[in-house]
């Protein structure tokens, strides 16, 4: 597909996403802060849970929602993950074990899967359980193509290789928040 072919729709995408027709990726407000609107850069997050089925992760601070995620997940998302390739996003409780700012999507933090059941099942099995599953923006390539609307723009449907996938605005605000060591819970 040439530059232009994929250029034109996206830039139509990001206008109907700005003027609020089509509601890609879109963050909401869950109660906290003032009036649930808690600027960014004071976002505490202590807990991510992930909504396969729902496709949608929240940020919780002392048990409570603090933001709400549309998300994009692995392209054969049912099911937990148990082998290299399978394209799943796995179920289970991990936590952000690194961060990459250099990654080939916008930002990334990467979960703690395989923990050792992961790899055990795997052994046993004689294959690969996979690994390399973070929450990142959008290819750097696709927002290098479309420049400051690859803020808002998330591609449609489960695309990852089995990663959690939100819009390049939304996972600079996640970043800022986000520790090491922050539990991750995946629900299917």
């Amino acid at each position: 597909m040439t530059l232009r072919r994929l250029f034109v729709p996206l830039v139509i995408m990001a206008v109907l996403v700005g003027i609020g027709i089509v509601g890609v990726g879109r963050t909401t407000f869950g109660q906290g802060g003032q009036g649930g609107q808690t600027a960014a850069a004071t976002l505490k997050v202590d807990k991510i849970v992930v909504l396969k089925a729902a496709r949608r992760m929240k940020l919780l601070y002392r048990g409570r929602v603090v933001r709400t995620y549309s998300i994009a997940l692995g392209f054969a998302a049912r099911g937990h993950k148990t082998t290299e390739g399978d394209g799943k996003t796995p179920e289970g409780l991990y936590r952000i074990d690194a961060r990459n700012p250099n990654s080939s999507f916008h930002l990334s933090l990467r979960i703690s899967y395989p923990n050792a059941r992961d790899r055990a099942q795997a052994r046993r099995r004689g294959v690969s359980p996979g690994g390399q599953i973070f929450i990142h923006g959008q290819p750097s390539r696709l927002s290098a193509a479309v420049g400051a609307a690859g803020n808002v723009i998330a591609l449609p449907g489960d695309w990852t290789l089995g990663c959690i996938a939100v819009s390049n605005r939304q996972v600079r605000e996640i970043w800022h928040a986000v520790r090491i060591g922050t539990p991750v819970e995946l629900r299917a």
